[in-house]
């Protein structure tokens, strides 16, 4: 890989991205013919945000999530997501301890450093709910007092877009609190038959080895958030935002939320790819699984039969794209 960096941070830099690269070859030993997705998903544990896996079952949502908390070296907890899950199931409660003669904390299933929220929109939306203050505060409050979460700390949940019965979908505010959606697709015949050859004697997870623990995922967070966004990068971004606010085929446009996401993934997505600094190519490549979800179509674009995607690309043609300048950097 060609090196970009600036020549005083020049030596870390390129160590801590050779680090990310092993973390995603970990990941792929597990998950195959995924790169772009896992790639999303560890720009998204870099910049600090949570992410939303939609697709049908039996296309790895699930696997991606346990891979990338053991290679990432984090510990990783799992919610089953049904009718009858509590909010307290996920934060936590206090239990009455009669030898101490006192309520004790019982932390719940939240707390953790990759929680996987499987089939999320299954639950109830005080349960859904239940995880908004973590995902957004770094926090849970039970019984009036507050427990930090442990750092890093962030939320893969999964859905599935066809299984409508029994479900509760998510809320605008919940959707927009995911830097990214994503969605994994089927594999190609060629990886289906890697799939199937590399589980024919042993389930090769065993194999993914930790190359991070939470420290090193927090200094690698630091070192790309110092990733420099010049003022074009972020005029270009607030523009394309600001194009789902003005469009006639979208009812509810992105928020400044959607903006900051973007920023803070291009940063990650920049230093990937051996750059100190983000460029339009960059945003543009995380557009689209950063904004999708956060809008709602008019019943025009839906009687166009137009997606989420078919949208916002027609959108970004509205926006000069800025070419890279002296100050880039």
């Amino acid at each position: 890989m060609n090196y970009d960096y600036s020549p005083e941070i020049s030596e870390k830099a390129v160590a801590a991205n050779e680090l990310i690269h092993s973390l995603i070859a970990e990941i792929e030993k597990v998950v195959i013919g995924k790169h772009n997705e896992i790639t999303m998903l560890v720009c998204a544990m870099l910049s600090g945000g949570h992410v939303l896996i939609e697709d049908v079952p039996g296309v790895g949502k699930t696997t991606l999530a346990a891979a990338l908390a053991r290679a990432a070296g984090l510990k990783f907890n799992r919610a089953q997501f049904t009718p009858d899950v509590m909010a307290s199931d996920i934060t936590g409660y206090n239990i009455y301890n009669r030898g101490k003669e006192q309520f004790e904390f019982r932390e719940g299933i939240v707390m953790c450093n990759i929680l996987l929220a499987d089939e999320i929109n299954r639950a109830s939306p005080k349960t859904q709910s239940a995880l908004l203050e973590a995902m957004e505060e770094g926090t849970v409050t039970v019984d009036g007092k507050t427990y930090p979460m442990p750092k890093p700390f962030m939320v893969v949940a999964t859905q599935n877009p066809t299984g409508y019965v029994g479900t509760y979908p998510l809320p605008e505010a919940q959707l927009d609190r995911f830097v990214l959606r994503l969605s994994m697709g089927y594999p190609t015949e060629s990886e289906e038959m890697s799939v199937i050859l590399n589980r024919k004697t042993e389930n090769p997870m065993a194999s993914v080895n930790a190359v991070t623990n939470p420290e090193t995922v927090e200094k690698l967070r630091q070192i790309i958030s110092n990733v420099s966004v010049s003022g074009e990068i972020s005029k270009y971004i607030v523009q394309l935002v600001g194009e789902t606010r003005k469009s006639s085929k979208i009812t509810l446009g992105a928020s400044p939320r959607a903006s900051l996401a973007l920023m803070r993934l291009s940063q990650a997505y920049a230093f990937i790819k051996g750059r100190d600094y983000v460029l339009a190519e960059d945003v543009s490549a995380l557009y689209v699984p950063a904004v999708s979800h956060r809008i709602m179509l008019s019943q025009e674009a839906r009687l166009e039969k137009m997606s989420a995607a078919d949208v916002l690309a027609s959108l970004s043609r509205n926006v000069t794209v800025p070419y890279r300048t002296a100050s880039s950097r």
